[in-house]
């Protein structure tokens, strides 16, 4: 009798510390709970395949497409502007080749190595103990070679051929010695009093040695005695920058400017488009 009491005792203790400890009952099941889905999963992993590999290794995602889906080509969701600005360069660009002169631009002109750094052209020779320097941006260059004829009868003025006329620079190097020139395009073939007809000018003349630099003193050509101004010409066409060279400058820079301007349109189409 005794020993009945004690064990009915242990077993109401038992069940009241099972009451008492709820939590942990539900996180005994829910631990088998999972490890049951765990299970599951590996199952669905490794079983039914001989490899390992399963189920989940024999999905593939669906790639999406970049596209547009209007239908136009582009790679991303665009503005209505955006589609009609590639829209335009298309045309653009195709109609800038068809006037394209020259496809290959030249490495050198008149003895002159031509060396391009994006806008910035340079030019160099070597004269005796001498080396003959130009230098020129093709930025901001491209003007009318004539004015537009204006005809009141005409729809549309007619614009002459489009060239570019950059200003440039002439460095005669010495030693560490350099004569320097900044020179520009005429507007027109000026005739002086001697017959000549220059289409480039003298804008300014220095004389330094080292590293030039803002203090640099320098003089105007507009100033300079009309006799020296003839002697420095001369001695300009004596080093290899005549009429006959400038033209050709000018002819290099205008096909080398169209060039960079058809790639930036190309450039600019592939941006607006998302490519």
């Amino acid at each position: 009798m005794k020993m009945n009491g004690i064990l009915k005792a242990a077993s109401g203790f038992s069940s009241y510390k099972y009451l008492l400890n709820p939590v942990k009952r539900s996180y005994g099941v829910l631990n088998a709970n999972t490890r049951q889905f765990t299970r599951t999963l590996w199952y669905m992993r490794s079983g039914g395949s001989t490899d390992g590999t399963g189920l989940l290794a024999n999905y593939k995602q669906t790639p999406q497409s970049n596209l547009c889906s209007c239908g136009c080509g582009m790679q991303r969701l665009h503005t209505k502007g955006e589609k009609e600005l590639v829209e335009f360069l298309t045309e653009e660009i195709a109609n800038e080749r068809k006037a394209q002169k020259l496809k290959t631009i030249p490495t050198e002109i008149d003895g002159f190595k031509v060396k391009l750094d994006e806008s910035e052209v340079t030019m160099t020779k070597k004269l005796g103990d001498e080396e003959i320097e130009v230098n020129f941006n093709i930025n901001h260059t491209v003007d009318a070679d004539t004015e537009p004829e204006v005809n009141p009868n005409m729809d549309k003025p007619e614009f002459g051929e489009m060239k570019s006329k950059p200003t440039f620079e002439v460095d005669i190097r010495r030693g560490s010695k350099t004569l320097g020139f900044t020179c520009s395009f005429t507007s027109g073939q000026q005739d002086s009093e001697e017959g000549y007809n220059d289409i480039f000018a003298i804008d300014e003349v220095t004389l330094y040695e080292g590293e030039w630099s803002e203090k640099t003193y320098a003089v105007s050509g507009e100033i300079l005695d009309g006799y020296l101004y003839d002697l420095l010409m001369t001695l300009l066409e004596e080093k290899g920058i005549s009429n006959e060279f400038v033209e050709k400058l000018s002819e290099f820079s205008t096909a080398y400017e169209h060039n960079t301007y058809i790639a930036f349109l190309e450039s600019l189409q592939k941006f607006s488009s998302g490519k």
